[in-house]
Formats: C-alpha cells, structure tokens, sequence
C-alpha cells in the first residue's frame, strides 16, 4: 500500500527560500523487520537547518535532502522486530539528519524516542535546544547552589530554557538582551521564567552588580552572539570560571586577551550539541538527560518559547521567521 506524502526538499546549497521547493510523492508502507512508519505531527525550523540548506553549516549533506532534524511524530505501524514502541505512541528523532519537514516516513525504530504523555509543542523541541541548555549548565563549570550563570541571548529559546534550569537548580542566572521599545514588559517575563537579573547591552556593559557583591562573580558565561557582547561577558567572568559560546548570531568575531589566560585563568570553550550528540549516541547519560527534561516538562518546571504553527504549503513564513517566536511546521492532518 502506497502513502501520499508531502515533504520540502533541496538539490542545491543557497538561499532557502530560492532552493526549497515543496514536493508530493508516495511511499510503500512495506515495512522491514526494524523499521516504523510515522506521521510528523510538527516539525520546528531551526537556525542551524536553515544554515544548513545555504551549504555553510559544519554538516553537508547529501543532495538532494529533506531538511530538518526536529520533530514530533506518532507511530502508525511497526515491522515484526520493533518490541519498544507501539501503534499510536509519541515519538522524537534520537540523531541528527533524519529529514524531518516531512508529513509521513519510514525510519529505523532505534532513531527514534518516545515521549508520550507530553504536549505537542514540549516535544517537537526538546531534542535541540533544551538539551543544548542542560548540558552546558551540567557539564561546564562545576556549578553549585547560589552559583552565578551569565548570558547573552537571553530571550532566545535556549536562553528561556537556560534561565528555567537555573531557577530549577538554584543557581543565580543573569541575562543581557537587545534593547527594543517592548524591553520592560521582556525583562518581566525573563524574570518570571527564572532569571536574577536581566539588563540590555548597554546597560550590563555598565553594571556593578558583581563589583559591588549583590551577586557572586560569573562562575560560567554563555555567548551566542559574539562581538561585543561577548566580550562584556568575558569581563565579568570569576577567576577561573568557564566561558562557553554556542553560537555567533552577530556574525562578529570575539576577541579574547592574553590576560584572560593568564591572570584570570578562564577557561575559554565551545560547545556543539550535534558533536556532543553523535559521541554520546549510546551514553546511558544521554537517555538519563531526556527523561529528566521530559519530567520536568510534565511538573511546569520547564516552559516551552511561544510558537506560531505554519502549514507546510506556507513554509517561506516560517524561514522569514516571527518576532519572539519559533515556528513550527504542520500538516494537512493536524
């Protein structure tokens, strides 16, 4: 039997909204002994995919491709072999690069999670951008209780997760964003998930909070935007503290002194969740992470950013993007 299926799809590297194209074809749901065949129920638009299609990302992939590597999908039949998902059951991608703006595919079972029990929106994003969160709070820093966390990018979905987990696990978290005319009613908000502090740029350039000991010096910094901001992070960083960037979404270069090194002894350090991803694909740690996360979900430990849902057939939307929102592809079933 044959499923029609809608899917975006790209044969070369450039613009998305020149490349991209919208497709229909069909698929035979004949189903080998590992294999399962799933719906996509809604799959997010990430930065980093849409790097992806213009060929600049540290991944290529193979052309032609289906961009996408997030989503939430329900289970509708299983090969013989399948024993740990069901008919009906809820599940995500387990790796990267599965090509996942599709409405329907057959996929090995073992790439696949299951998160029943959760909210459409929680798990079509929880594999990317809180799990980037999660591990650079626990595995940069040797934070303890009443610890300081400092980042950029605050109001960005990994920054809301970051302020979240903060508040979680007792640590003091600091954020600085771009000015804007709605930035009272931002900071109250950033505020609420969690976060200590939030200042402006210009504002956290000029701040005493640490100098003056109302918060303990940064024992770790986040930077997703480079420049300047990232060096107004590096400033305020505590002798032999760690400083972590994830991200460049200035697209300016960060300038680190000798000093750094060598007086303050900071740690300066990357972090890739893709990489961290593919060498910890069977670490027991990475399943552990995914149900920790999924539980606090289920208890409002955790909140999810705003998203717009945008139909697939209106896809050039969501690669434009909406102000404070993620957008998040749907289907003609949904």
């Amino acid at each position: 039997m044959a499923q029609e299926v809608f899917y975006l799809n790209y044969s070369e590297f450039g613009s998305p909204d020149e490349v991209v194209k919208l497709e229909k074809g069909s698929i035979s749901r004949q189903l080998e002994e590992m294999e399962v065949f799933l719906k996509i129920l809604a799959s997010p638009v990430n930065p980093a995919d849409l790097i992806t299609i213009t060929g600049n990302y540290a991944i290529k992939p193979l052309l032609p491709s289906v961009p996408g590597n997030e989503c939430v999908a329900r289970v509708m039949e299983l090969g013989s072999g399948v024993k740990n998902l069901a008919v009906g059951d809820l599940v995500v991608p387990f790796r990267s690069g599965l090509g996942t703006w599709r409405s329907a595919g057959i996929f090995n079972a073992v790439d696949w999670f299951k998160v029943n029990n959760l909210g459409i929106v929680e798990a079509s994003t929880l594999t990317v951008n809180p799990t980037t969160a999660y591990r650079m709070l626990k595995d940069f820093g040797d934070l303890k209780p009443g610890d300081t966390v400092v980042q950029n990018g605050a109001n960005s979905a990994v920054g809301q997760i970051v302020s979240q987990l903060c508040k979680k696990w007792r640590y003091n978290c600091v954020g600085v964003v771009r000015n804007r005319p709605d930035i009272d009613s931002l900071k109250a908000a950033l505020k609420d998930l969690g976060a200590r502090e939030i200042f402006t740029e210009e504002e956290f350039a000029t701040t005493d909070i640490f100098t003056s000991g109302n918060l303990p010096a940064p024992k770790l910094a986040l930077n997703c935007v480079g420049g300047a901001s990232a060096e107004n992070l590096l400033k305020e960083v505590a002798h032999g503290g760690t400083f972590v960037t994830y991200g460049c979404i200035s697209k300016n270069p960060t300038t680190i002194p000798a000093s750094v090194f060598i007086y303050r002894d900071i740690k300066c350090c990357g972090f890739w969740r893709t990489n961290w991803t593919r060498e910890n694909h069977g670490n027991p740690e990475r399943v552990k992470m995914l149900e920790e996360i999924v539980a606090m979900y289920q208890t409002n430990d955790l909140r999810p950013a705003e998203v717009e849902f945008i139909p697939i057939g209106n896809f050039k939307k969501a690669f434009k993007g909406i102000q404070g929102k993620k957008c998040i592809l749907t289907y003609e079933y949904i």
